[in-house]
């Protein structure tokens, strides 16, 4: 069976089928159309070679256009079945004018629609990387010599988020930084998210110094996303760069934009910085390892928890130490524990080892050392040496990061190293 070939419906094949309908039967016919969408004035654009007398009309619109249809006999009007037959036929043409301009602006929404979504982020209702770069190239080739700041940004730390709170609130997060950026820059400003965590933005008519206290303010916005009723405080980095001061196109833009976000990044994040020569393009591969990439292989178990006498909430544990301690894996150990350090600490020396933790860190030491048994998943405990560290983090406050060695291993294997 043959299949039909599909031929898409447009203004051309709409007036090319009224041309030859009236042709075949037998008319002479005009079609016109008005100058202008608010004009009254009809203009010739097809017609017969015969002449037209006393011909029945049709006004109808296709697009944002009106036309007229004008159809006479080529032998005249000779008796009311001919007139009735032409009006059948003009009734027909009419009918398929209707059907053929409902389905072309039918195709011509929809083609508009996918249009919109294939350059729009689905989580934060900005562009895609796609939709950025290619409006960013259009606005820079339309306006050569206007300046342009391009900046990068991302925020601090979203793989912590992500491991910590899980992906959802990953997303909270990325949601409400895209949604500060809609209220706080100006509506000619283009936003995009690259993927990721990373943003970016395009300020046009502006140079680096006028944008530099806008960026700077908008990088010291307080940022924060819901967690089970508490707002978390989350942070970013962000690097800008002008056109045409310190790039020659759009690509070259964004390049510098880059190399200005990442010098921020290795200077402690949390900051705003513009491009400048000499800054280093390899500053990217420092920082290329994930914490998760770095934590799951450390020599060693350890574990990060809030450092607060009345809330000591674990935040994170990586693989090596749930294997040591016998969880499967992070879930169940914050579910056995009540996500506390407390109740990895065997209960009856509880009260004493979280004294002697503080006692240590009170008299100003940022390490402790701790000889106790800790729980296991299947409830026992066995003995260890804790060694913890008190930071400042911006995201939480103070934390503990927590090393751990096996008691009796340890003693095993130094026992046996020093015997030689």
């Amino acid at each position: 069976m043959k299949t039909a070939e599909k031929f898409p419906v447009t203004q051309e094949t709409t007036i090319q089928s009224l041309r030859r309908a009236p042709s075949n039967f037998g008319y002479e016919y005009k079609i016109s159309k008005t100058d202008a969408p608010w004009s009254d004035t009809y203009k010739v654009v097809y017609q017969s070679d015969g002449q037209i007398n006393r011909p029945v009309s049709y006004i109808f619109t296709i697009g944002d256009e009106n036309w007229k249809f004008e159809v006479t006999p080529k032998s005249g009007w000779r008796n009311a079945t001919l007139l009735i037959i032409i009006i059948g036929i003009f009734l027909t043409i009419s009918l398929l004018l209707s059907v053929l301009t409902r389905v072309w602006l039918v195709a011509k929404e929809h083609k508009e629609k996918f249009q919109i979504l294939a350059r729009t982020d689905s989580l934060t209702n900005i562009y895609n990387r796609y939709g950025f770069d290619e409006f960013a190239e259009k606005m820079i080739q339309k306006n050569p010599k206007t300046h342009f700041v391009a900046a990068l940004l991302d925020i601090d730390d979203f793989k912590f988020i992500n491991d910590i709170y899980g992906h959802n609130y990953g997303d909270r997060a990325l949601k409400n930084l895209a949604d500060s950026m809609k209220t706080f820059f100006p509506s000619d400003a283009l936003l995009g998210r690259n993927g990721g965590d990373e943003f970016c933005i395009l300020l046009p008519n502006c140079t680096f110094a006028e944008a530099a206290i806008q960026l700077q303010k908008f990088t010291k916005l307080p940022k924060s996303f819901s967690y089970h009723g508490k707002e978390h405080a989350f942070y970013i980095s962000l690097g800008y760069a002008e056109y045409p001061t310190f790039a020659s196109n759009r690509s070259q833009l964004m390049r510098c934009a880059d190399a200005a976000l990442y010098e921020i990044k290795l200077h402690g994040k949390n900051g705003c910085m513009v491009y400048r020569e000499g800054l280093r393009s390899g500053a990217r591969k420092q920082l290329g390892f994930a914490f998760k990439d770095i934590s799951e292989h450390l020599p060693g178990a350890f574990i990060i928890y809030r450092a607060d006498k009345e809330d000591d909430e674990l935040f994170f544990a990586n693989d090596e130490f749930l294997h040591m301690s016998g969880y499967k894996d992070i879930d169940e150990l914050f579910r056995l524990t009540e996500k506390s350090f407390r109740n990895l600490i065997r209960e009856d020396e509880q009260q004493q080892i979280e004294s002697s933790i503080w006692e240590q860190i009170d008299n100003g030491n940022e390490n402790d050392y701790i000889h106790f048994h800790l729980r296991k998943a299947d409830g026992t405990y066995f003995s260890v040496l804790d060694h913890g560290r008190i930071v400042e983090s911006p995201q939480y406050g103070k934390v503990f990061y927590v090393l751990f060695m096996d008691w009796e291993d340890m003693h095993i294997r130094y026992n046996d190293k020093f015997a030689r």
